[in-house]
């Protein structure tokens, strides 16, 4: 119990802690997970589970997309990419497809590396 407690108050204390980079960088690590636990719950033939779990990842991508800051031009462009996700997960959520899932698993992946690089690259020191 007590250990679940120390663990609770870590993550929250990790969240709290985090600049802006690092929380994008979370939100994309769960994005991931609930894919993985929706896809899970496809191949189980778990319905409410699948449904919970990708409306997780639509929850995210909505938040992806109402943080953009419209001033850069790069950000149409990760609208239109959070737009596509967003419409996969949907036909994903109403099928209950593997395939469409794997699609958006595959986005969501890109999405998080292209993220890593970028922060690694606004962290190096100037040449």
């Amino acid at each position: 119990m007590a250990y679940r407690n120390a663990a609770q108050i870590y993550g929250q204390n990790k969240i709290l802690t985090a600049t802006p980079a690092e929380l994008t960088l979370m939100l994309y690590e769960g994005a991931i997970k609930f894919c993985n636990k929706a896809i899970d719950a496809v191949d189980n033939n778990d319905v409410v589970e699948a449904h919970k779990n990708i409306r997780k990842v639509e929850n995210i991508i909505i938040e992806f997309q109402a943080t953009l800051d419209h001033k850069y031009e790069v950000a149409k462009d990760f609208d239109i990419i959070y737009d596509y996700v967003y419409r996969k997960l949907v036909e994903a959520n109403i099928k209950k497809d593997r395939e469409t899932l794997e699609e958006v698993l595959k986005e969501l992946r890109d999405l998080r590396d292209s993220w890593k690089i970028i922060m690694k690259t606004a962290n190096s020191p100037a040449r």
